[in-house]
């Protein structure tokens, strides 16, 4: 994980610095590119081409692709007319440093020269349509966006485990998915494995934010990267407060057992992956 977080850190600013673009939006969005993370979604993609024993050179593209998407949702979701959050990972939000103007901007530029990427990548042009369609999915109305609509509508609203899981699934778990399906998909799987290594994604995309809304009551700011009970604050639903933290706790283990059992029919060469997967449920406890 180590390695592919430094090769990505390393990559992911290279496909901004060469653009020609006015500098305060190159500023901006380096900004929240170099405010770092963990590089879980791509770091994920990689590891499920390596689990088909195909080489990650090829897929380094569409992993920074994925990665300033999520990016882009980050700089969106901390804006004042959202979560109105003022760190993230740690250091000032982007709309604290750069205003809401150029955060907005930043969010928009990260999105749309995602697409850029793989368009230019070396895939071939199935895989590269394929997967512009599935990202497409992931990250739009039927996806992340629409999982984050539907977790505003949710506010200051009792919701139902059903209407929580919606919004996770689709505001967290699409792209966390998709990550995987893209290694899929440059690792050629077959449709029998695609449809374990989906599932797979399903479950640990809730395990994933299981783990978050679990860490937002127990977590320490200064290994979270933000403050504490910022969900209690602003009056959303969680598993802790709809199951107790106990249940939240039994939910994660349920999950997280489900995926890892689909991993293990997918048949491929699944150790990083395992250990990934339990890095991501584990993380910060």
């Amino acid at each position: 994980m180590n390695e592919c977080k430094k090769r990505l850190d390393q990559e992911l600013p290279s496909y901004i610095n060469h653009l020609e673009m006015p500098e305060s939006l190159k500023e901006a969005m380096l900004y929240s590119i170099h405010a770092g993370g963990k590089r879980i979604r791509p770091i994920l993609m990689l590891a499920t081409v390596e689990a088909f024993g195909e080489s990650i050179d090829q897929a380094i593209p569409i992993a920074c692709a994925v990665e300033m998407i999520h990016t882009y949702s980050l700089i969106h979701d901390d804006l004042p007319a959202m979560d109105n959050d003022d760190l993230r990972r740690g250091k000032p939000t982007n709309h604290i440093v750069f205003g809401e103007a150029a955060a907005i901007l930043a969010g928009d530029a990260l999105l749309t020269q995602s697409f850029e990427l793989i368009a230019d990548s070396n895939l071939n042009s199935e895989q590269k349509v394929e997967l512009i369609k599935l990202l497409s999915h992931a990250a739009g109305p039927s996806g992340m966006v629409g999982g984050q609509m539907a977790d505003l509508d949710g506010e200051k609203q009792a919701l139902t485990l059903e209407q929580l899981e919606y919004i996770h699934h689709h505001k967290t778990g699409k792209l966390l998915m998709f990550s995987i399906m893209a290694g899929a998909i440059i690792g050629n799987a077959t449709p029998l494995q695609r449809e374990h290594l989906q599932a797979f994604g399903e479950h640990i995309g809730l395990s994933f934010q299981i783990s978050d809304d679990i860490l937002d009551v127990e977590g320490d700011e200064g290994k979270i990267g933000k403050q504490p009970g910022s969900d209690e604050n602003n009056e959303k639903s969680t598993y802790p407060k709809l199951l107790s933290l106990k249940g939240a706790k039994e939910k994660l283990k349920h999950h997280f057992d489900e995926g890892l059992s689909h991993l293990s029919a997918a048949n491929i060469k699944e150790n990083r992956l395992r250990s990934i997967a339990k890095f991501i449920v584990e993380r910060d406890h």
